[in-house]
């Protein structure tokens, strides 16, 4: 959980630094740079200390304008890439620059902003503490991750690669600021005027969304450590809400990190930041499947039938296929500084792991404590019933029919 905690810590002042690049789409003036970020993480914090029914409402306002943004930009790239555009020129798939070495080498770098992009979708397990009917809600939130990847990530890949080239200079302007969206860029080619700055509006939109996700998520990871004694008691304190608003101001103050950005190009802060939060989700995911395992294992050991709601057809070889796969990923995070040394995005890119290991390893020693077998494992313990958190409607699945449907989705 520490580690997650990182992850997010990183991950605020990334999306701050998305923020501030696309600003600068329509007003370039680095010295409105501190203002705009100064407006960003006001308005963050405010927004966190008004509670979690707040939270849920703009997630949802939020939501469903990314929502229609991505259907939007999915259906536009399509018109555009059959000539559909004011240019009325047709554009199909270009690829990456030629040269065997160069396209390689940009298949892997792609992949750390890849993975970053699918980091944080596990944090909504995040707020079934807060949640009504949580084993219902949210195992209903998560069965649609797969739709929603396929849709709007993979679908939005394709769309992009039809209609902007690889090598576009717009993609990335080193020194200057951020990547600009693909879709922006592309709908800039096609000669359509307006619509770029809408997109970019929503976009600005769904970085804010996303940056007041990591701080609830980060104010009620640190909240959960300080009850479990592995943070300082301090960030358990709450309003008579309930709200732990400690936890939030110290999840928030990550956002400063952002004003990095005034006094140093945008692309390079960005780039330090995805390799950062990128490691650590990595880390994160390596943690949560071996946790898994662990769990399935355990109940196999103990000789524990676990109910429907706690199982899922592709595992245990899932999490196995994901353990094997991550170190993979994780040695290829900074791969392409060897090809063009930077001594900072070399650390950028792996320090992340020697913190992990720092930590972890200091807990152990700290604390005294050890790795249970299996079957040790407490599967009993501060554990609520389905009456008790109101997922009754669990109760009625008896059906043959219905167990076999919810095993498939």
């Amino acid at each position: 959980m520490q580690n997650y905690f990182y992850f997010v810590g990183t991950a605020i002042p990334l999306e701050l630094t998305a923020f501030y690049s696309m600003v600068r789409f329509w007003d370039t003036n680095p010295a409105h740079g501190a203002i705009y970020i100064a407006a960003f993480i006001v308005a963050l914090l405010l927004l966190n200390l008004f509670g979690v029914r707040w939270f849920g409402n703009s997630e949802i306002f939020f939501a469903s304008l990314k929502i229609i943004l991505a259907v939007g930009l999915i259906i536009g790239g399509l018109v555009i890439s059959l000539g559909g555009g004011p240019d009325h020129k047709i554009v199909l798939l270009i690829v990456l620059e030629p040269g065997a070495t160069g396209r390689f080498l940009g298949i892997l770098v792609a992949i750390t902003p890849a993975a970053f992009s699918l980091s944080g979708i596990e944090l909504i397990s995040i707020t079934a503490a807060e949640a009504q009917q949580p084993r219902t809600n949210i195992i209903k939130a998560m069965r649609t991750v797969i739709f929603r990847l396929i849709f709007f990530y993979i679908a939005s890949v394709i769309v992009v690669g039809m209609v902007v080239p690889s090598n576009n200079q717009a993609l990335l302007r080193p020194g200057a600021s951020a990547a600009q969206s693909p879709f922006v860029i592309a709908f800039q080619m096609a000669g359509v005027k307006v619509l770029p700055s809408i997109i970019n509006a929503v976009l600005i939109t769904s970085a804010f969304s996303a940056s007041n996700t990591f701080v609830f998520s980060g104010s009620r990871i640190l909240y959960g450590l300080a009850v479990q004694n592995k943070a300082p008691k301090i960030f358990t304190t709450c309003t008579r809400n309930g709200l732990p608003w400690v936890a939030v101001i110290a999840a928030w103050l990550f956002s400063f990190l952002a004003f990095m950005v005034v006094s140093t190009a945008s692309a390079t802060v960005f780039n330090w930041f995805v390799s950062l939060a990128t490691m650590a989700g990595f880390i994160g995911w390596i943690s949560l499947n071996t946790t898994y395992l662990r769990y399935y294992y355990g109940l196999r050991r103990q000789g524990i039938v676990p109910r429907g709601i706690y199982r899922s057809p592709l595992q245990p070889y899932a999490s196995i296929w994901a353990i094997f796969w991550i170190p993979f990923y994780i040695l290829l995070n900074g791969i392409s500084v060897f090809w063009d040394w930077s001594a900072s995005k070399f650390v950028a890119a792996y320090i992340s792991l020697p913190i992990f290991l720092l930590l972890f390893i200091g807990y152990k020693l700290w604390y005294k404590t050890k790795i249970l077998p299996l079957a040790e494992l407490d599967f009993v313990s501060n554990i609520p019933t389905l009456e008790e958190t109101g997922d009754e409607e669990l109760l009625l699945e008896k059906t043959s029919f219905a167990k076999k449907l919810r095993e498939l989705i």
